[in-house]
């Protein structure tokens, strides 16, 4: 069997690198019942990539395919099963509970939903705090200080400081839900679904706000999401999943204007487009995600894919070099572009 897993992963394109992946893997011993034997869901089965400073990797993908377990094991709050991850070239896995706490500093995480990430006993004023009341010996008056400064680069007032959650909406909680994300100057910022709870009208706010952040702090985005439309405004690269696996991955253009992998053709069909002329054929897959408990034998997408052969229900695809990107298909220079 081919193994899919990258030992190098995508080089990045001229900053620093603060994030690298290599062949990280978290898996779930899942109890099926008394008298059945235990099985494994494999939610992340060798995920690899590089992300330089001031730079944005979305990762893409149905509901199930990973993402935010990826998500997880970068921000630490679970470690992988297997592989390696660095923050500065220094590896985290197996550090000690000290240089963990120190390490937790780079990477800071804004969550999904801005009405749950958020504790509506506490002010703006001391969710804002609590990172540096952990983390530094800043004295509160400094803490306070520090929060309505960074209330005022994310667009909220400073009066706002003694304010409760539910005093703000669904945009200004998110915007809230940065600005802790930034209060110890992390390296990389992990992004889960971070505008997927909010109005379309407010999406771009935020979503510009961030893009803001990013040039004004030189940080490292990573940007999970289910949202094309989304992604092609923010990334600079993308990384589409699939059960656990990579299964392109490269620069945001080229993968928007030319997919090699039958997946990500169907994700980028299905994405509405008002213009006519940007439009492509729509490309039907068959049948349901398969449970990650029962994945299929040979390439993960063989059983939905319309190109499929037989090669495909045998052979696992290797996550190879085509036309200036990653793709794990054995067909990828045969696909239309």
């Amino acid at each position: 069997m081919t193994d899919t897993t990258l030992d190098t992963p995508v080089a990045a394109a001229g900053g620093p690198v603060v994030l690298e992946a290599r062949n990280l893997r978290k898996h779930y011993a899942i109890k099926r019942g008394m008298f059945k034997p235990t099985a494994t869901v494999k939610a992340l089965d060798g995920v690899s990539f590089q992300l330089e400073a001031g730079r944005t990797l979305a990762v893409v993908g149905e509901s199930g395919c990973g993402k935010s377990t990826l998500a997880r094991s970068v921000t630490m709050i679970e470690p992988p099963t297997s592989g390696a991850l660095f923050y500065d070239g220094r590896d985290v896995v197996g550090r000690s509970a000290a240089e963990m706490k120190e390490l937790r500093r780079t990477v800071q995480m804004v969550f999904q939903n801005p009405y749950g990430s958020l504790n509506p006993r506490k002010t703006v004023g001391t969710i804002l705090g609590e990172p540096l009341e952990i983390n530094t010996d800043l004295s509160k008056a400094e803490r306070r200080e520090k929060a309505v400064a960074m209330m005022a680069k994310v667009g909220l007032r400073p009066d706002q400081v003694d304010r409760y959650p539910h005093m703000f909406s669904g945009g200004q909680r998110q915007r809230i839900a940065i600005a802790r994300a930034l209060m110890l100057n992390p390296r990389v910022v992990v992004a889960d679904e971070p505008v997927s709870a909010l109005d379309v009208s407010i999406q771009a706010q935020v979503l510009n706000l961030m893009m803001d952040l990013q040039e004004e702090l030189n940080l490292a985005y990573l940007f999970i999401s289910h949202d094309l439309s989304v992604v092609r405004h923010i990334a600079d690269s993308i990384m589409v999943m699939y059960l656990g696996r990579p299964v392109e991955h490269g620069p945001k253009e080229v993968i928007f204007t030319r997919p090699r992998h039958p997946y990500t053709r169907i994700l980028l069909a299905a994405t509405p487009r008002v213009n006519p002329a940007l439009r492509t054929e729509r490309v039907i897959p068959k049948g349901e995600l398969p449970s990650p408990l029962n994945p299929p034998p040979g390439c993960p997408f063989h059983k939905r894919c319309p190109y499929a052969t037989e090669r495909c229900s045998a052979e696992v695809p290797a996550l190879r070099p085509v036309d200036e990107r990653l793709v794990a298909c054995h067909y990828a220079e045969q696909m239309e572009v």
